[in-house]
């Protein structure tokens, strides 16, 4: 920035932990207010650094975030906003801000999900409630914890105008934290929306004992499958062999901190859906984008066997050992032109 213009101020709407995390990352490169619902969050953001609600006392953040559960405060106020809240809430809260925000000012998703009923992303809600506001999303392997305690991460900043990506990328930026830009709104939406059933189907393998190679095969098996549908719908190939696709794939399906992979873990102990939703205190949005990546498949006549199963699984009464039975059972064909698993 020239001396003679002051730093932009970013406000992240959220606090959970990836949302917590990126107003940490914000807050060490201008001024970051985030907004949150609890008074005990903002007073624990405030006076001790923390979030220990969903990042644990070990993890400290910025002493320069700064806290608010005025949602008009942080509206009035705002040059960037991040949005942290779940897909359920997020056409609510962009209604609020409606209210409130100056116009043009750009919207950043951090949701990796898409709204049930409408079958939207998150950058679509935001064209529709605020028009002519520039929305995009950041996404890629980011387990919130780890990067909050500052292991090397990198994450892919979507949007249309990449002037404006470039600039903002730099807000995101950390000298452990690289984040790359992109205009593929719609491939970094969907990559992020499904990679999360796809963790669903790996940690159903894990409760089921299948070996490492197995995994392999369903976690390469789902990158086709989540291409084929991404190009279908708009995205760019690249983007799903790249952060927003392949790395937060993995990073998805194999950490043990990964939301969407213990939901697959607990379907395969026994546990229903909803008992498993009512024990978490953060939302795994691959339960909700199950039956609606099958109802995206269905429009475009893309098979989608994996998902296919995830979905008879969550939402159709079958057992994981009726999915991978199911898998096993379709004939392999052409690698990249074949439609079966």
């Amino acid at each position: 920035m020239t001396p003679d213009r002051r730093e932009p101020n970013v406000v992240v709407l959220g606090g959970g932990s990836w949302g917590t995390t990126v107003a940490s990352i914000c807050s060490r490169r201008g001024p970051t207010l985030q907004w949150v619902r609890s008074e005990e969050t903002a007073e624990d953001i405030n006076k001790n650094h923390r979030n220990s609600k969903y990042l644990g006392d070990e993890v400290e953040l910025s002493e320069t975030l700064r806290a608010t559960t005025d949602f008009a405060e942080a509206a009035n106020c705002a040059d960037v906003v991040v949005m942290g809240v779940p897909s359920h809430g997020f056409r609510g809260v962009l209604a609020e801000l409606g209210k409130e925000l100056r116009p043009w000012v750009p919207v950043v998703s951090l949701v990796k999900g898409l709204e049930q009923g409408t079958n939207m992303r998150m950058s679509q809600i935001v064209d529709e409630v605020l028009p002519g506001h520039p929305a995009g999303i950041l996404a890629g392997p980011n387990i919130a914890k780890e990067v909050a305690e500052g292991y090397a991460a990198a994450a892919v900043l979507a949007m249309p105008d990449q002037n404006l990506a470039s600039n903002l990328a730099k807000m995101f930026r950390t000298k452990r934290f690289r984040t790359y830009t992109t205009d593929d709104v719609v491939g970094v939406e969907m990559a992020g929306a499904l990679k999360n059933v796809y963790a669903i189907a790996v940690g159903m393998g894990y409760s089921l004992g299948i070996g490492e190679n197995t995994r392999a095969m369903v976690m390469a098996r789902a990158v086709r499958e989540m291409s084929k549908l991404g190009e279908a719908v708009g995205g760019q190939r690249d983007t799903f062999s790249g952060l927003a696709g392949m790395g937060d794939l993995i990073v998805t399906c194999t950490s043990k901190r990964s939301r969407n992979r213990h939901v697959g873990e607990q379907l395969g102990s026994g546990k229903t859906v909803q008992e498993i939703i009512e024990s978490m205190n953060q939302v795994a949005e691959g339960v909700k984008a199950a039956s609606v990546i099958m109802e995206f498949a269905e429009k475009y006549g893309i098979s989608m066997p994996i998902a296919r199963e995830v979905d008879a699984v969550v939402n159709h009464g079958a057992t994981v050992e009726d999915a991978y039975r199911g898998l096993m059972a379709e004939k392999p064909g052409h690698e990249v032109h074949g439609s079966r698993f």
